[in-house]
């Protein structure tokens, strides 16, 4: 069963100091948080923050592409996680056809940001995730999902590369 969800926001891990988009099921009943790369990070927060470049970006490229030849993006979904990665597909459709494409979550955030595209979770992923270790460190893994749980919006307040 998949998950609807939204991007709550993008924080940087305190332990880690790597970027983690979280997202949350849209009854506010569970976050997922996804460790992602700089990068990603900021391909995603350049959308939410609604600044526009002088050129395309990547994942603005690839959104003129499926424009351009008549796709869209239905939804994406987290698929899976397995050894602390998580993997994502983007649902789209070609002139009725449906087209399934392998992604990185980040990625595909990153995308369905400028499509206007859903967001989903499989389940099973949600549940996965309560158990991953964040670190080998006991005390770290639970000062980090402490912290997760408690993060209030004034948190995710503009993100500072």
């Amino acid at each position: 069963m998949e998950i609807e969800m939204k991007i709550k926001g993008l924080v940087i891990d305190p332990i880690s100091k790597m970027p983690i988009v979280v997202l949350e099921d849209i009854k506010k009943e569970r976050m997922l948080p996804i460790w992602i790369g700089v990068f990603e990070a900021n391909a995603i927060s350049l959308k939410m923050e609604d600044v526009h470049t002088p050129r395309p970006m990547t994942h603005d490229l690839i959104m003129n592409f499926l424009n351009e030849f008549g796709a869209t993006v239905e939804k994406i979904v987290v698929t899976d996680v397995r050894d602390n990665t998580f993997y994502a597909n983007i649902h789209c459709q070609h002139h009725g056809q449906a087209i399934v494409i392998d992604s990185r979550p980040s990625d595909a955030i990153a995308l369905s940001l400028r499509m206007e595209a859903p967001v989903f979770v499989e389940e099973n992923v949600v549940e996965k995730a309560q158990s991953l270790k964040f670190d080998e460190n006991l005390e770290d893994s639970e000062k980090l999902r402490k912290w997760l749980e408690n993060l209030e919006p004034e948190d995710f307040g503009k993100y500072k590369m």
